[in-house]
This record gives structure tokens, sequence and C-alpha cells, in this order.
């Protein structure tokens, strides 16, 4: 599905500057943030700096937890095949697939699962995850609304007789039915009680389901668009469903972002039958995926609906708090495999969304509203995200980043080559990048602000086609099996972050890796348990950055988890493991709640490259039962209470 580069910077990584920038943070919180908190003046040290710290003079201070060590996949058989959290913490494995969610919904019956029950009930590989106190506005951590995303499905572990290789066939249409069902996001209104256990409140109002068979609104410049008419739905305005729906953000009105990912993989056909050739090879579709949708609804049949893959690929944003208002693709955040989308509070009031294009050599974006966020009239927030500017991001040698504007009728983006409207362009965001001569990155996935200093914390997972002669500064390794995180530099306006700012800084933040073997690099020192395949990241309410692997398995043997590390002093990127997961699985979306005395963490996909029949695990079942593994999310709280990491 991948492609080799098409476009790079000049071969200047050479010719880097080696050089020390002092970032000042912002130390009073913006937006909507109630509190303040003292950090030490930021060092933003490149790798060339490196050397000028002595590791004997780190102290273990600042991460409050000891050290989780690694698990090899080789290890012990019962370690392997669950989760694990350091000392002085409990797990609660809060929902899993299948559990009740709406009202009048029953457990699932994993031996016998039901498509019409499965749409009532918690769907598979729960992917990002957002906690919402219940007021809105409010920082209640003991009772709110959890939203999560259901990614995709693994029809060999979730039924019988089905192996990897041939489950394109032997699907049963009832199977099908529940894939279609277990896609999508869930909606749950939860409690804490004394004891720090979480609770699903039953037939909640606010408790919904989001699938493969719910009916979206479609907004912003693309909607109504020839390119996005289809037969069944000839307005171009209204899509049923929602497909991969990957990691996301939360506004300051209190909505909530799912970014549809890997579309590429629900549709099959002839694409050069269709009229849309070209647009579906720059999506990397080419009618040959992994699932049997096709067989039970032609809108996953290009031959059929070839408009139908242009009305997926956005970014859908969903009122947790309004069960009657539907929820709404955001047509001006642009068009591609959208990882996330984080939000960020302008200077000047405007709104902007980041976002990483989740492919090899694909981009990194950003779109700034034209309107200014109202905190005191919620009804004028409601369209914000329909009207503005998408920008994708160009890395220069000299450590700085340049965003070029995706505007219709500005410099190449003309009917010369093929784009007739903003709709074209947002419809082929890639192709419009493209032609800007934006810097293709080692897999752009999750892009979050700082809460404090403002600035934005870009990752890249890994990049295992880049050679010698694609390298660039913000690209820096060849088979880049490991990731690195890059550091935005985000410039003040009277002491406030300028996000619409279109030339400023960035640095290396951390290459993940082994130190002595993998041209890795964590400000000076070897970390305790070094990490792999950067993917989610999160900040704590005290700054502290929080990462999520996945993919560490299948680089280097070791069970993924979540790190966390400084953003400044000595032990800036210095990680520690705190949580691992299962063999075969992904850790996705962790999310704090306000006062950081529970961390949400998804675990996705436990099990994954086994079957339903020989599973490597069957967790968070017992491991003598007859039962499949079920993608969970688990809730992380200190033993006795308090915050995480105090």
């Amino acid at each position: 599905m991948d492609r080799p580069l098409r476009t790079t910077l000049e071969q200047l990584i050479n010719t880097r500057t080696n050089r020390r920038e002092a970032v000042k943070g912002i130390l009073a919180a913006g937006g909507a943030m109630t509190a303040i908190w003292c950090m030490p003046e930021l060092s933003v040290a490149g790798p060339g700096d490196a050397g000028s710290i002595e590791p004997e003079a780190i102290e273990d201070q600042g991460v409050g937890f000891k050290e989780l060590a690694h698990v090899c996949e080789t290890g012990d058989a019962s370690e392997v095949a669950s989760i694990g959290v350091t000392e002085g913490y409990n797990t609660q494995v809060f929902i899993r697939w299948g559990d009740p969610v709406v009202a009048g919904a029953t457990k699932m019956d994993l031996l016998r699962p039901d498509p019409k029950d499965q749409e009532k009930q918690f769907g598979y590989n729960n992917d990002f995850i957002a906690y919402l106190p219940i007021q809105r506005g409010s920082d209640n951590s003991r009772h709110g609304i959890l939203c999560v995303n259901h990614e995709y499905t693994h029809p060999e572990l979730m039924f019988p007789g089905i192996t990897y290789d041939d489950k394109l066939e032997t699907r049963s249409d009832e199977q099908v039915r529940i894939e279609l069902a277990a896609h999508g996001h869930s909606v749950l209104e939860i409690r804490q009680d004394d004891d720090q256990a979480w609770h699903v409140v039953p037939d909640s109002p606010l408790n919904r389901r989001f699938t493969l068979n719910t009916e979206f609104e479609i907004s912003g410049p693309a909607a109504g668009h020839p390119r996005m008419q289809t037969e069944q739905d000839p307005s171009g305005k209204r899509v049923v469903g929602t497909i991969s729906n990957c990691s996301g953000g939360v506004t300051p009105w209190g909505t909530v972002l799912s970014g549809e990912e890997n579309i590429q993989y629900y549709f099959h056909g002839e694409i050069g039958e269709t009229t849309e050739v070209e647009n579906l090879k720059r999506m990397s579709i080419d009618g040959t995926g992994d699932y049997s949708f096709f067989r039970l609804d032609n809108r996953f049949d290009l031959g059929s609906t070839p408009n139908e893959p242009n009305r997926f690929g956005w970014v859908v944003e969903i009122d947790p708090y309004d069960p009657n208002r539907p929820a709404v693709k955001r047509t001006a955040l642009g068009r591609f495999r959208h990882e996330g989308a984080a939000t960020a509070l302008n200077h000047d009031g405007r709104v902007v969304v980041y976002s990483g294009d989740d492919e090899r050599f694909e981009y990194l974006y950003k779109f700034v509203s034209s309107q200014k966020y109202d905190p005191h009239h919620l009804e004028k927030n409601r369209d914000l995200l329909d009207e503005g500017v998408l920008y994708v991001a160009k890395f220069n040698a000299d450590d700085s980043v340049k965003w070029l504007p995706l505007v219709y009728g500005a410099g190449p983006l003309t009917w010369k080559n093929g784009f007739f409207s903003q709709a074209d362009v947002l419809i082929e965001t890639r192709r419009a990048a493209d032609f800007l001569g934006a810097t293709p990155m080692d897999r752009p996935e999750d892009v979050e602000e700082h809460p404090m200093t403002h600035n934005v914390f870009v990752v890249l997972s890994n990049n295992v086609e880049r050679t010698e002669d694609q390298l660039d500064p913000a690209n820096p390794r060849p088979v880049n099996n490991h990731g690195h995180i890059i550091e935005l530099n985000i410039p003040q306006v009277a002491g406030k972050p300028d996000h619409a700012a279109t030339d400023h800084g960035w640095s290396m933040f951390l290459k993940a890796g082994q130190l002595e073997q993998d041209d890795a690099w964590y400000q000076g020192q070897k970390p305790d348990t070094w990490l792999s395949c950067p993917d989610n990241i999160t900040f704590d309410n005290q700054g502290r950055l929080w990462i999520a692997t996945d993919g560490f398995q299948k680089a280097s043997g070791v069970l993924d988890g979540i790190y966390a590390c400084e953003v400044a002093g000595p032990r800036r990127a210095l990680t520690k493991q705190f949580f691992h997961v299962p063999t075969g699985a992904e850790l996705c979306g962790p999310c704090f709640t306000p006062d950081n005395s529970t961390l949400f963490v998804a675990i996705q996909h436990p099990g994954e490259y086994s079957t339903f029949d020989e599973p490597s695990t069957r967790w968070p079942n017992e491991p003598t039962s007859n039962l499949p593994p079920q993608p969970s999310v688990v809730a992380i709280t200190r033993t006795g209470g308090g915050p995480i990491s105090g």
C-alpha cells in the first residue's frame, strides 16, 4: 500500500546547524485551562548538544514511579499473555468488546455473537479515548463521559474457523454484519466509586454507538459537491458510516473529533473502471481490501459507487453531551489518513487543528479557523470548523518549518493541475500537498500541544522504506525502524501562542531505539527503558509527556506499552516504562482525568497474528477459558489514590 518518495528537500542534512534554543514556556495556562504550573526553563537541545550533560549528574527525579522493565515476547508465558503495570498501581479492565453500551443492550455471547446486539454493544479494537467531565467545561474527575473510537476488526480473532489468509472468503454474511456494527465510536456515561472502580452508568441517555450503519452529516467546502454525490445520497451531504476511526481530539467547546484513517482497506473492484482512478491511487485504494462488506453493501463496490471513497477519510465531530445532535464530517480539515485531530487555541481566539497523515512519506497538516471561539455562546462554535485555511508543513534545513496554504487558485492548485474548486483541493488533499512541495515524513501519527509551553509535539512512528538519498533534517535516518518525535517551537504574541504562524522553529525531541545500536538520542543518557515506534501521546497536568508505542514487538521483540518523560531540564526525553500490553497488542489513546488520578488506556488487538482457534493470549479472559481475546479499555489508578505521577 505504501509507495516511494515523490519529492524531497535538498540534501542538506549534513549542513544542519547544531544549536541550542532557549524556549521560555508560557507558565500561565491558556484557553479553558484553570490552573497555573511552575516549570524550569525549557532547554530545547539538539542531538549535537547531548554530550554536554554528564549521565552521573542526572538524578532520578520528576517522573514519580519505578520503572517497569521490558517484557520480551519470548519471556514467561503468563507475563507475555497479560498486562503489567509498575508497582504501586492498580489496573481495572473497565470495558471490553461486546459489553453493553446503549439502553437495553445485553452482554455479548463471545461464542455466538449477534449483529443486531453488536449495534448496541462496545465495538472492536478500541483506539482513541477522550474523557469529558459530566458538566460541560467543569473539572469533575469522578463522573464524566468516555468517548472511544473503534478502528477496525480482526475476524480471525473474533470468529472460529477463520485464518488470516482465508478471512476474505470464509466470513459468513452474519459475521460481516457483526464487523460492520463493531466499527465506529462509543459514548459512555461513567462514574467512579469510592473504591476507585469505574462503571458505565447503565441506560444513560448519553450512551450511544456510532457504526458503519449510522448516518452522518457532511459539512464544509466539499459538502454537496458532485464528487461527493452517490445514488444513495444524491445531495452529497449525508453519508452512512464512519470507518477506521483512529485517534482524535477534543475541542474547546466540548465536542470530540474522530479521525478516519485507513480507508483503503474497505473498497473492492476494478479502479480502472471508475472516474476517480488517480484519486483512488493517491489514497492507496487499489480495490483489493481486507473486508467483505462489498458482498452485502454496494457502497463498498467501486464499480457501483466510484464516489463512495470520497466520503471517507475525513474528521468526524461528535457532541457527547447532546444525543440528539447528529455527528458531522468536517471537510474543511482535509481528506487523508487522519491519525488524529488535536485542537489548540490561537492567541486571537481562532482554533487550530493539527493532524498527521499516517502513511510512509506523507505529510503534517494544520487547519486554522476563520472565526474565533466564543466561550460564552456554544452555538456560535457549532460550525467553527467549516471555514478556514488548511496548511501543510515543509521542514527546512535551518531548523525552521513553513506552513503552505492549500487554497484553490493559489500557485499550482488550479484547473491546469486538475483542481476546479476548493472542494477538489480538499477531496485530493494529498495530491494538492504534492504540488506545494511539502516534506514527506516518517509516518506522522499523533500531534499534541503541550499544556503549558504550547509547543506542539509531532510523533513520527517509523519508516523502513526511507533510503540514504531521501534524508532530510526532519527525517534524518534511513530504514527508520524505531521512529522519532519532533517539537514545534510555537512563537508567542503578548504571551500567548501563535499557532497560526506560517514560519517558526522546530527541534528534535528524541530519536527512539537503542542508544548504542540505532542512532538513537535521548539527550545525553540512555533511558532506563528505551522505546521504539512511538504512536499516541498525551500530557499529564504537570506537563510530562506520556508516549504509547505501536510496533515495538515487531521491531525488537519487546511488548508495547506506555512511557513517561520530562520535556524540560536534564532528564528531558529520558523515558521510563509504566505499563505494558499483552502479546500481539498495541497501546492506544492514553487519556487522563483532569486531576490525573486515573489514566485510561486502550488495549487494541491482543493476540494479533494468531486466531480464535489458537490464540496467543486470551486476555482479558482467563487463560484456561475457551474465550477469544477482547480489545478493552483499562483504567489505571494509584494504590490509595492520588495522581498517577506525583
